[in-house]
């Protein structure tokens, strides 16, 4: 049965819930249970995919990996998180910028029990290599992941380099959903076991076109995403209407972006080069009006949390060299600590 204004893919018939699709040489197909999981889904349990399921009150933070060898910086910072956020967000080449490979900075969190959220985005690999690390991701303890398309080079530091973009991201999750169902692009099995990711979409509630946005999300749910993260929100009453009227009946957690911002010079700037950001001067006036800018802009985002709450399941959290910060804010939002994390570990 349908809920809300967006329509849902045709369900599969009960009998064939737990079957996936072979396609012979010959066009003909046979249907057939699922490879078994890899011993490694036994040994790697994503408390994020078990929280989302449970309905519970979701919380990521952003952090960016090193740019070089040295990870320490980033192991400090996400340290400071451990306990407070249910994973860390690890971006993909942001804003085009070289960075170190996501999937190495995930593993490298993990492995000091800091649960990881990989984004992964088709900018910079082809059908091939989209597989091939997703595969690597998974064998190496990795379970979820963000699923972009990616940002323009020309927003970046390579000019010279090549974009790819054999997918986008709705095509990027269907993509998942073969690999999880034990199958490659081409439909060929994976003899050496299915992959079981959980996998999230970007969604823009602040987008102009309604329309657009509709679309957008509909078409991501079809394909598989389990959870969406939303860019910053500024404009709540938008993100009221977006879960009322789009994201209404999905059942998926939609985390609101939420971002500290440093200064009133700090939102001008992200306003101005940052693509569908709208900053309202209220907010900008506030900043500058401080006597600590910064304090200022712990409280509002420690305000802003408090109105995610009331909307939706979770919020993503961005304080760009600031996560220290992101505790504190936790705090004045009145969000406690999470149980059975302990901060120390």
């Amino acid at each position: 049965m349908e809920t809300g204004p967006w329509v849902r893919a045709t369900t599969k018939p009960a009998n064939r819930e737990n079957s996936v699709k072979i396609c012979c040489q010959r066009g003909s197909h046979r249907f057939q249970p699922k490879p078994p999981l890899s011993p490694l889904d036994a040994m790697t349990i994503s408390r994020f995919r078990q929280a989302a399921e449970a309905k519970e009150f979701l919380i990521t933070a952003e952090v960016t990996p090193p740019k070089g060898g040295n990870p320490e910086r980033m192991l400090a910072v996400a340290a400071k998180l451990r306990g407070r956020v249910h994973g860390v967000n690890v971006t993909d080449g942001s804003r085009a910028v070289l960075r170190m490979s996501s999937i190495a900075a995930c593993v490298l969190l993990q492995q000091r029990g800091i649960e990881a959220i990989c984004q992964m985005t088709c900018r910079d690999r082809n059908l091939i290599g989209l597989q091939a690390d997703l595969m690597g991701a998974y064998a190496l303890g990795l379970r979820n992941v963000l699923a972009l398309t990616g940002d323009p080079l020309k927003a970046g530091d390579h000019a010279k380099a090549r974009p790819v973009y054999d997918l986008e991201s709705v095509r990027l999750l269907s993509l998942i959903r073969s690999l999880n169902q034990g199958l490659d692009f081409n439909q060929a099995p994976l003899v050496d076991g299915r992959l079981d990711l959980f996998p999230g979409a970007a969604v823009d509630p602040q987008l102009k076109s309604w329309s657009g946005l509709q679309s957008r999300f509909e078409r991501k749910l079809t394909a598989g995403a389990q959870f969406f993260q939303s860019q910053l929100i500024t404009d709540f009453d938008r993100l009221d209407k977006f879960m009322t009227q789009v994201a209404v009946g999905c059942g998926k957690p939609i985390l609101a972006g939420i971002f500290l911002f440093k200064s009133a010079k700090n939102a001008t700037f992200i306003r101005r080069v940052v693509p569908g950001v709208n900053i309202p001067d209220a907010l900008i006036d506030r900043l500058a009006r401080a006597e600590d800018p910064l304090k200022e802009g712990v409280a509002i985002a420690a305000e802003q949390v408090k109105l995610a709450k009331e909307l939706c399941q979770g919020v993503h959290l961005m304080a760009i060299k600031k996560e220290e910060l992101i505790p504190e804010i936790l705090d004045q939002a009145g969000i406690a600590p999470l149980k059975g994390i302990n901060p120390q570990s």
